[in-house]
C-alpha cells in the first residue's frame, strides 16, 4: 500500500453515467465514493447499477477520496 492508498473496501455501485464515464459507489460502511470508468479493473469501461464490488480507496482529484481498482464480486 502506498501513502495515497487508504485500504480496501466493498460496496455497491449506486450511480453510473456511461456518457461521462463517472459514477458513485456506496461502501459497506456508508461512505459514498466517486470513481471514473478508468478505475474499473480488467479493462471494462462499464459497470451495472447495484453491482457489488471490491475496491481500494485512494486520494483523488480536488481533494476527495475516490474508489480505484473496482472489481465486481460476482464472476462474469
Amino acid at each position: 500500500m502506498n501513502a495515497a492508498d487508504l485500504g480496501e473496501g466493498s460496496g455497491t455501485v449506486i450511480a453510473f453515467d456511461e456518457g461521462r464515464g463517472t459514477g458513485t459507489l456506496r461502501s459497506d460502511d456508508g461512505r459514498e465514493l466517486f470513481f471514473h470508468c478508468a478505475a474499473i479493473a480488467g479493462g471494462s469501461r462499464r459497470i451495472a447499477l447495484d453491482e457489488t464490488v471490491t475496491f481500494r480507496v485512494v486520494a483523488g482529484h480536488l481533494g476527495r477520496w475516490e474508489a480505484a481498482d473496482i472489481r465486481p464480486t460476482r464472476p462474469g
